[in-house]
Parts: C-alpha cells; sequence; structure tokens
C-alpha cells in the first residue's frame, strides 16, 4: 500500500489556514527521496509553520514517519505561492 502525501499534507495544514483554496501540494518522487512542496497564501505561512517552527517540524515528523513505512526520505518544503 504506498501513501499518498498530497493528501497527507492537505488533511494536516488545510484545517490551520485561513485560504485553503489557495494550498497545493506538489509531490515529486524519483528513487528512494521524495520532495513534498507546500505552497500557501503568503498570510498563511505563518500558521503552516508556527511559533518556533513547532508545526512546521510536525508535519515533517509526520511525513518522515509515513516515508519510512516505505523506506523513503523525505524533504519537506514550505513556501508561498
Amino acid at each position: 500500500m504506498t501513501i499518498d502525501f498530497s493528501k497527507l499534507i492537505i488533511s494536516m495544514v488545510s484545517p490551520l489556514i485561513i485560504n485553503p483554496d489557495d494550498l497545493k501540494v506538489v509531490v515529486n518522487e524519483s528513487n528512494n527521496t521524495v520532495t513534498i512542496k507546500i505552497l500557501a497564501n503568503e498570510s498563511d505561512l505563518g500558521r503552516i509553520i508556527g511559533k518556533g517552527g513547532k508545526i512546521a517540524s510536525s508535519i515533517r515528523s509526520i511525513a518522515y514517519a509515513a516515508g519510512s513505512k516505505e523506506g523513503k526520505h523525505i524533504q519537506v518544503d514550505i513556501d508561498h505561492n
């Protein structure tokens, strides 16, 4: 069973932000590396990153755990549209 990283990230991030329609998740897979780009409205970046980066760290931890289940290295980038 393969993990849909896009759905995983959207389900975690969309409740946190004000403009969920602007949220885009781009997943690129090559060999054992998965790069996940979270693109959101600039005004929502603080909500995704959180105070001291705690929310971003939690998002990354969950993505890493999901990736390790499949033996993949995960990289999560957060940016604005």
